[in-house]
């Protein structure tokens, strides 16, 4: 009886041959032979389960990079009864005032100018917590800014990119009294 089934009660199986303790068939060489094969076929299988999953996120992966000074929202997860930034509820928006990015801490690391109130909170945020807070639109003789606008209709919030300067426009008094840049 081997030491694993006596501890046990489970005969013990090799992962190497996939055969009973004492029946193994193969000795010396051939066992290693045998063993080097077995585990350049489970490589090779890992390698084309990665690069399939690899292929997969490459499709949706956003290359996004923010500079210093530059202005992001919060993404705040949205979970029923937790107070998170000062927002509580399910129906909470998921994205809350911008902030500036005061300091850039590795490839996906960012930290952020918190107001007192939010001193509770960790000024540090992973890249995929951000969301831009103006983009430029090129077109083909001039470029466009925009800003991010969060429409709130009696039940529903949504947000969309519009033109700044139609913006100021429509809504003068936003980029007058505000601490956001303009």
């Amino acid at each position: 009886m081997a030491p694993f089934e006596a501890l046990y009660g489970i005969r013990c199986i090799s992962p190497i041959g996939w055969f009973e303790v004492g029946e193994a068939g193969l000795i010396g060489p051939d066992l290693v032979h045998q063993t080097m094969e077995k585990v350049k076929v489970i490589q090779e299988r890992l390698k084309t389960a990665q690069s399939h999953y690899k292929s997969y996120i490459d499709i949706r992966r956003r290359n996004i990079e923010f500079e210093v000074d530059d202005w992001v929202y919060i993404k705040v997860s949205p979970v029923k009864g937790v107070i998170r930034f000062g927002k509580k509820g399910k129906l909470s928006p998921r994205y809350i005032v911008p902030y500036i990015i005061s300091k850039r801490i590795g490839n996906v690391a960012y930290k952020l100018e918190l107001p007192q109130e939010l001193a509770a909170v960790h000024p540090i945020f992973h890249i995929s917590m951000l969301k831009k807070y103006r983009q430029v639109r090129k077109l083909r003789t001039k470029e466009v800014a925009s800003v991010n606008v969060l429409w709130r209709n009696q039940f529903v919030e949504d947000d969309t990119w519009e033109a700044k300067e139609d913006m100021k426009k429509r809504y003068p008094h936003l980029f007058e009294s505000r601490e956001i840049p303009n």
